[in-house]
C-alpha cells in the first residue's frame, strides 16, 4: 500500500521528471522487475535517499529492457536467429540475480545516512527539479 507521501512523491516526479517519451522511437531503461519496484517504492516512501536508490538500481545486474515504439524502430531490426530459453534453466538464474540484488540492497541499507543525502521529502519541500546539481 502506498503512503500519502509516496503518492505525492509519485505525482511530483511524474509532473517534473518524466521525459517526453511519446515522441521517441526506442526507449531503453531498467527492466520491469520486482526488485526495482521495491527499491523505487522505498525511495517514494522516504526510506532511502536518492543516492541509495541510484546505487540499488545497479545491484544484481538485473538488466535493461528495450522497447521499440514506432514503425520506424521496427523497420530497423532484422531477425537473425532464435534460441529456446528453457524455464528450468533461466528462471533459476533470474531468481538468483533477484535474490542477490535484494541481499545487496538490504545490506547497503544498513549504511549510515550521509549528511548530503537527498530524500524525497526534501525534493518535494524544496521543489527540486531535474537540473538540480544534487541529482548528478
Amino acid at each position: 500500500m502506498n503512503s500519502l507521501l509516496a503518492q505525492e512523491a509519485k505525482d511530483y516526479l511524474t509532473n517534473y521528471f518524466l521525459p517526453d517519451y511519446q515522441s521517441f522511437d526506442v526507449v531503453i531503461g531498467y527492466r520491469a522487475d520486482d526488485s526495482y519496484f521495491s527499491f523505487a517504492q522505498d525511495f517514494l516512501n522516504g526510506t532511502i535517499s536518492y543516492r541509495q536508490l541510484s546505487r540499488a538500481m545497479r545491484l544484481g545486474k538485473l538488466g535493461q529492457q528495450i522497447v521499440l515504439k514506432s514503425q520506424k524502430a521496427f523497420s530497423q531490426i532484422t531477425f537473425v536467429d532464435a534460441q529456446i530459453a528453457k524455464a528450468d534453466e533461466w528462471f533459476s538464474k533470474k531468481k538468483y540475480r533477484d535474490q542477490r540484488a535484494r541481499e545487496d540492497y538490504f545490506s547497503s541499507r544498513k549504511n549510515k545516512r550521509k549528511k548530503e543525502d537527498l530524500y524525497i521529502i526534501q525534493i518535494l519541500d524544496e521543489e527540486i527539479k531535474e537540473n538540480d546539481e544534487r541529482l548528478r
